[in-house]
Parts: C-alpha cells; sequence; structure tokens
C-alpha cells in the first residue's frame, strides 16, 4: 500500500483484527453483489469505502424514481439510467482504489458460473427465490461463501452459507425450492428505507469477515430483524443431510 492508501484504510489497520496483512487481503479480494437495488447499494458502498480491490455489481434493471427512496447508490439524475453503471460511477467517486466491474444482465446459467467461480465471496441482494436459489447452487459448486439478505416491509433477514465448513447449511436447507412459493415485492408490499441499509450493511460487514478471516461469522445461523420493534432474534439453522443441492459435497 502506498502513503494515501495507508492513511485511508488507517482506521482498519489500527484494529488488531485487521491490521495491514487484512487490509491487503481486502485489496487482493474480489466480491460479486447480485442486486444494485436497496441492499446492494448500501453493501456495494461499504465493500468499496472498506478498500475490496474488486466489485463485480450485476443488475439487469434501471433506475426509477420510486428506487431513490432506499436505493442509495442512485442519484435523482440517474433515473432510467441502467444501474449498474449508476452504482459504478457512485463507487468510482467514493473509491478509486476500488475496481467496479458493471454487469448489465440478470446473470443466469453459465455466466452466472463464472462469475462466481471469480469470486471470492458472492453477496446475494436480488429480490427473487429463482435467482436466489440459482446462486446458491453455483456458490456450493465451486464452494465459494455466500452473503444472503432479504428486507420487505419492516422485516430483514441476513444470513452467511459458507460450504466450505463441513457442518454449515446452505440456502436450499433453510429454504427448500417449491414451485407454490409466493413472491413478495417491494413493490407491492412496501419496505421501510432505512431496514435496506441496516441489512446491506450487516451483508458487507459478513462479507469483509469472511475476506480477512476475523470474527465468527452467521454460518449456520438465521439473524433475524423487526424494524418496528428494533428487536434482532437469531435462530440456530442445522444442515439438511438430505439436502437435494448440497448433501454429499
Amino acid at each position: 500500500m502506498n502513503d494515501d492508501q495507508l492513511l485511508r484504510y488507517s482506521r482498519h489497520i489500527l484494529l488488531p483484527q485487521i491490521g495491514i496483512e487484512g487490509q491487503e487481503r481486502l485489496r487482493a479480494a474480489r466480491a460479486l453483489v447480485l442486486g444494485a437495488g436497496g441492499l446492494g447499494s448500501p453493501a456495494a458502498l461499504y465493500l468499496a469505502s472498506a478498500g475490496i480491490g474488486t466489485l463485480a455489481l450485476a443488475d439487469g434493471d434501471t433506475v426509477d424514481l420510486t428506487n431513490l427512496q432506499r436505493q442509495i447508490l442512485h442519484r435523482n439524475d440517474a433515473v432510467g439510467r441502467a444501474k449498474v453503471d449508476s452504482g459504478a460511477a457512485t463507487l468510482a467517486a467514493l473509491n478509486p482504489d476500488c475496481h467496479v466491474v458493471p454487469l448489465h444482465e440478470r446473470l443466469t446459467g453459465e455466466r452466472l458460473e463464472q462469475e462466481v467461480a471469480r469470486a471470492d465471496v458472492v453477496l446475494d441482494c436480488c429480490d427473487n427465490f429463482t435467482t436466489r436459489h440459482a446462486v446458491n447452487r453455483a456458490c456450493v459448486r465451486h464452494r465459494k461463501p455466500l452473503v444472503s439478505g432479504a428486507a420487505i416491509r419492516f422485516d430483514g433477514q441476513v444470513a452467511v452459507f459458507d460450504t466450505r465448513r463441513a457442518d454449515a447449511p446452505c440456502y436450499h436447507c433453510l429454504f427448500p425450492e417449491a414451485e407454490d412459493v409466493e413472491e413478495v415485492r417491494c413493490a407491492v408490499m412496501g419496505v421501510f428505507a432505512p431496514l435496506t441499509g441496516i441489512v446491506g450493511a450487516a451483508q458487507a460487514a459478513e462479507a469483509l469477515k469472511l475476506i480477512i478471516g476475523c470474527g465468527t461469522s452467521l454460518a449456520g445461523r438465521l439473524l433475524l430483524l423487526d424494524g418496528l420493534a428494533m428487536a434482532w432474534r437469531d435462530i440456530a439453522v442445522p444442515r439438511d443431510p438430505g439436502c437435494a443441492v448440497c448433501a454429499g459435497r
């Protein structure tokens, strides 16, 4: 690191759990953030500001006026622009040290496999079960830690699925894939703006810890937030030995 970088990240470097070695791990790492909306916005901002070396930001959508209530990567003049391009501009202004790779697409199939394989950590900040399950399967195949978040109305949740650990569950262990699952969208149900910030920031924190190798991750636990009461619950999530996705890995 040069002198400017040592100064920029000095408050991290002062932490014995991080130090220069941990900060260098962040500089060398690549994070994949799926979704540049309510959760992806704070997650990407904190990853970039903390010094992640490469941030791949994937989203096939464009900025809409209704997004601006909570999607803090984007500004009023970005309405109609691709979210990944708007986000890349914001992140570049925040920290030019972070190399942002904008992926203006909904990653599926081989493209999803390629991007997951390149990443050191994957953050699921999307809003549909089809993508969540596809990302989980790719992360299990490539043994990549997955940081999952969700927020709707006043309720949020955060979990880590790190199948590099033999005892850790995957997303399918907790939420088995089924055709009769009803999608719940912000556009229909609404969402409290700061809730997405809290959940997205928690996702960034878990991703940074995984890269640095400090602390205890949420692997094997589901963190639930009641935003109206500002009350957290921590639920143990065991691995399903008969899971159709991760059994026998």
